[in-house]
């Protein structure tokens, strides 16, 4: 039994195409210059954090997208 051949997709809207092509790379992030990115001192012992849990949750989140 052969297989099927693979169907054949033609570009018919070249100017669209190309756009969406472009826009499909792009991402805009929004970083509030107020948030902390060292985390503050406990007073426990031990070594302290180095990063805040929001610097480590937007490096997590970028990661992802």
């Amino acid at each position: 039994m052969s297989k099927p051949k693979p169907a054949r997709y033609r570009t018919t809207n070249w100017p669209a195409y190309n756009a969406a092509l472009g826009k499909r790379g792009s991402l805009l992030i929004w970083l509030d210059k107020e948030m902390g990115w060292h985390a503050p001192h406990e007073g426990r012992p031990g070594r302290p954090p180095v990063f805040s849990n929001a610097a480590i949750q937007f490096c997590l989140s970028i990661k992802v997208l």
